[in-house]
């Protein structure tokens, strides 16, 4: 870390945003708002060879999953 802005203000580009008032929260997305999820491999460099998503396509209000092939 370099020491040249110990003591200087930092010019931020979301301040201004969110000072006035008109930052954006999850929150304001609403109720009909979808979520996602990534999930990705615990091991480095790791070969994934499949993908099962049988039961995942039983959960109710699924809406897509989308994997490598897609």
């Amino acid at each position: 870390m370099t020491t040249r802005l110990f003591g200087e203000p930092v010019q931020r580009r979301e301040d201004p945003r969110l000072l006035t008032g008109q930052g954006r929260y999850l929150d304001d997305l609403g109720r009909d708002a979808l979520a996602a999820a990534f999930v990705r491999s615990p091991h480095a460099h790791a070969r994934i060879r499949d993908v099962d998503v049988t039961a995942a396509l039983d959960v109710e209000g699924l809406v897509a999953i989308y994997t490598w092939e897609d």
